[in-house]
């Protein structure tokens, strides 16, 4: 009699006995767990937190906090660094090499105020003054903007007042003004924030279903016990769908663990420091495994059919390792080339459910269109990479090491 690990298989409960058996013995797996349960879906969630809350608060003391900025030239214009001083600016001594200074970091920016400075302002003719600053450097873009700021504040002060002075309406100075009119709510800014969300998910279920693949495939195919297993009478697409069951189940709780420890710890995001608000609650989490759920079952079978390509366990983590940059994709097409979403668009799988999370914390709710179109188009998907997985399970050469 045929035997499976002392589990008898029968045809009319091939797959769920396969299903139940994988489960089970994954379970007592400690790199399996750790991968599928703590790393990806918990660790994911508390670094991307703590990143956007660190930033968030530096970004605010920066422009709250008194900015040094050496100043040269600071004699010329007293009025001007009077401005500045009033809006937290703490002028510093002069640099001797203020370029070099930038360069090296000594500095985030330097002001220079050039010698002639006094001369064309009682003239009354425009004057120019120098921020000195390296755009390549991240902690220069919030200095850079305050001083300019002011320093243009200013500008249109003084401008008013030689208006005034001719008996002029200050008005005349912009014949043009801009009303600017921004339909953005405050959930709808949170995307600025959160755009690499739909990848982090996509990423927990990648990560909560590759290890599990890798053993029922190449593991099992280098400890030689997938031959006794094709050895029972039991249709292939039987072990195979058991097999991508367990490891849907996987990628599934991982992928649910993950939404739960956003939705507690996205509390503690200071988004409206920002003027946003962001929405990671239960109705946010049920559609982000709705839009995920066909994208699991592409996603594990996909990690199947290219584990059945390896010899050994190890040869199996490397394909995979090279595969996970696929999910990253539309991240980056769409941080690359920005695009306007269109109902095609979410017909391609992770394209569709990137664009479909980014409605849901925008507060638009995906419509019932691009929903379906979403579902539709990942299910044919995973539907063709399971066939394809099916048809190399039926190969001899699937059974035999080394």
């Amino acid at each position: 009699m045929n035997k499976m690990d002392n589990h008898p298989l029968r045809r009319s409960r091939a797959f769920l006995t396969v299903f139940l058996k994988e489960v089970r013995e994954n379970l007592r797996d400690r790199r399996t767990l750790t991968s599928a349960f703590l790393m990806g879906p918990l660790l994911t969630p508390l670094l991307f937190v703590m990143i956007i809350t660190v930033t968030i608060n530096r970004e605010l003391d920066k422009a709250e906090q008194p900015l040094k900025v050496p100043v040269i030239g600071a004699q010329y214009a007293p009025n001007l660094l009077g401005a500045l001083e009033a809006g937290g600016v703490v002028p510093q001594p002069a640099l001797a090499d203020p370029e070099r200074a930038v360069r090296d970091q000594q500095a985030d920016l330097v002001l220079r105020i050039a010698p002639d400075y006094p001369k064309a302002w009682r003239k009354g003719e425009p004057v120019q003054v120098e921020l000195i600053y390296d755009s390549s450097q991240r902690d220069s873009s919030t200095p850079v903007e305050r001083v300019t700021r002011l320093v243009e504040g200013y500008s249109r002060q003084q401008g008013a007042m030689r208006l005034i002075a001719r008996g002029l309406s200050p008005a005349l100075g912009t014949p043009v003004v801009v009303a600017k009119r921004d339909q953005a709510t405050a959930q709808s800014r949170a995307v600025l924030m959160f755009n690499m969300l739909p990848y982090l998910f996509v990423l927990t279920i990648f990560i909560g279903g590759m290890y599990l693949a890798i053993d029922l495939t190449a593991g099992e195919r280098e400890r030689q016990s997938l031959e006794p297993l094709f050895a029972n009478p039991v249709p292939r697409w039987k072990i195979f769908l058991g097999k991508l069951a367990a490891i849907c189940a996987f990628s599934t709780a991982s992928l649910v663990i993950c939404l739960v420890a956003f939705s507690v710890v996205g509390g503690f995001i200071p988004t409206e420091k920002l003027g946003m608000e962001v929405h990671l609650g239960a109705s946010f989490a049920l559609y982000v495994l709705l839009l995920q759920l066909p994208l699991i079952v592409l996603l594990g079978a996909l990690q199947s059919m290219v584990a059945a390509f390896a010899k050994s366990y190890r040869e199996a983590q490397t394909y995979l390792s090279v595969l996970m940059m696929v999910p990253i994709l539309p991240s980056i097409a769409l941080m690359v080339m920005p695009l306007k979403p269109q109902n095609w668009m979410y017909a391609v799988p992770l394209l569709g459910q990137h664009l479909g999370i980014l409605d849901l914390v925008r507060g638009e709710g995906v419509a019932a269109v691009p929903l379906a179109l979403c579902l539709a188009g990942t299910s044919l998907a995973a539907l063709l990479v399971t066939l394809v997985t099916m048809q190399l399970y039926r190969s001899e050469r699937l059974a035999i090491s080394g």
